[in-house]
């Protein structure tokens, strides 16, 4: 039934801003953007007038690595969520890196919320090897995070 996964989709409220953070900070390609109006767009929305802002970056030519998206929506105002590693949602967007360590320093350069500094995890008795991860926050406060494999 299901074939890939397509893209993530975020909602943002400052498209600008949110390119700025993907594509400047985080170093994602951006691919391009489009504007979404009309009687399809207000139908798949369930939105009377909707017109939406979308933008799609990329981290990877890898074919299992599907680009973000970015909807901003330009019919009114989007309200502010306080996003929660603790409530039913889609808890974070992980993406992997090779030096987790240079890339924290660079998101506080940067002055990127990090909920922690890297954290390192042996779960080789599970199956899952070991790993470097930490938590951090777009412009939204939308929680992503950052994940190094590593080697024995």
């Amino acid at each position: 039934m299901i074939h890939e996964i397509m893209h993530v989709g975020i909602t943002v409220r400052d498209m600008d801003a949110s390119l700025h953070f993907y594509r400047d900070i985080l170093g994602l390609r951006y691919q391009g953007e489009l504007i979404m109006e009309g009687p399809e767009t207000e139908a798949l929305f369930a939105r009377p007038g909707c017109r939406a802002r979308v933008a799609y970056l990329n981290g990877s030519d890898a074919v299992m690595a599907p680009p973000v998206e970015l909807i901003a929506f330009l019919d009114g105002e989007t309200g502010a969520a306080v996003p929660s590693l603790f409530q039913p949602s889609i808890s974070e967007i992980c993406f992997r890196v090779k030096d987790i360590d240079r890339v924290y320093q660079h998101l506080l350069a940067e002055q990127v919320e990090c909920l922690s500094a890297p954290q390192t995890f042996d779960f080789t008795g599970a199956g899952f090897g070991k790993s470097k991860a930490l938590y951090f926050k777009d412009p939204d406060g939308i929680i992503l995070e950052l994940m190094e494999p590593l080697e024995d």
